[in-house]
């Protein structure tokens, strides 16, 4: 790893993160994998859920959940590829679901994405609220992905309440009035590195306002890598840095907010980590 000024913050010993997002199928980790879930772990993270963004990726999520005891994975269709879903698609994630119960904690992430616009918008709507049904049928909390779609994307969730099984606003980028909305549907809050940057203004005054207890922390590795790695491949030993920020912004020790977080995941997805 190279040197930087600012090293990575340590946690107490008794305290650890759980980097609730991160895509370690993806190309960016191909080359050093182990090693970069080597450093997480030396850097307090005793716990990863690898997110399942297509049916490909869902499938790599649970392999890689089952080589490594401190992965968890996910699937579901990103709204990027909400145009590529098949009359068979449900169907075999609800067979993938069935046989991987103790490495599969979650669905998505699914929801929709204005800003790129890869796949029309009526069909990210439409595959959007069919997801969001699979995802009640086979009692998986949900992750969302709202990029530049606040309105549409609260609607639908709104629309198709209760959640019994609860769910979060990944990579949120909203204000503090959504955030509230979304926590009034049983939602956490998740917090990228984005806070940590000089432009993260709107999303600091979020970390601010809503309690600890509704939030959870991310990398979205490798995307987003808080600050001094802004621009570089993100990593989920890079979650301190935003566990540091958010203890600033709160008032409280990077070990509250490590515990909370942690609790938090752990709550949500309903697992134990190294179980």
């Amino acid at each position: 790893m190279k040197k930087t000024k600012t090293p990575i913050p340590e946690l107490p010993t008794d305290c650890y993160l759980i980097d609730s997002h991160c895509h370690l199928d993806m190309e960016s980790y191909r080359e050093d994998l182990a090693e970069t879930l080597h450093r997480a772990k030396s850097h307090g993270i005793k716990s990863i859920i690898t997110i399942g963004i297509d049916e490909q990726s869902s499938l790599a999520a649970v392999e890689l959940a089952k080589q490594y005891p401190m992965l968890k994975a996910t699937v579901g269709v990103h709204p990027h590829d909400a145009e590529q879903i098949d009359d068979g698609t449900y169907s075999r994630i609800r067979k993938l679901v069935a046989a991987n119960t103790k490495h599969i904690v979650a669905y998505g992430e699914i929801g929709l994405d204005y800003a790129k616009e890869y796949s029309p918008k009526q069909i990210q709507l439409k595959r959007f609220e069919e997801q969001l049904v699979l995802a009640k049928e086979l009692k998986l909390p949900v992750i969302i992905h709202d990029r530049d779609a606040h309105d549409d994307c609260l609607a639908l969730l709104q629309a198709n309440a209760p959640f019994p099984d609860g769910g979060v606003m990944h990579c949120f980028s909203g204000d503090t009035n959504l955030a509230r909305k979304v926590m009034e549907l049983g939602f956490y809050i998740s917090i990228p590195g984005v806070v940590t940057f000089k432009n993260g203004k709107d999303l600091q005054k979020v970390v601010i306002d809503i309690p600890l207890t509704s939030l959870l922390l991310e990398t979205d590795g490798p995307f987003l890598a808080p600050v001094p790695w802004r621009g570089k491949r993100n990593e989920p030993a890079y979650l301190a840095y935003t566990a540091q920020k958010v203890s600033e912004l709160k008032g409280v020790s990077i070990a509250k907010v490590a515990e909370q977080t942690s609790n938090n995941v752990q709550k949500l997805f309903r697992y134990t980590p190294g179980r």
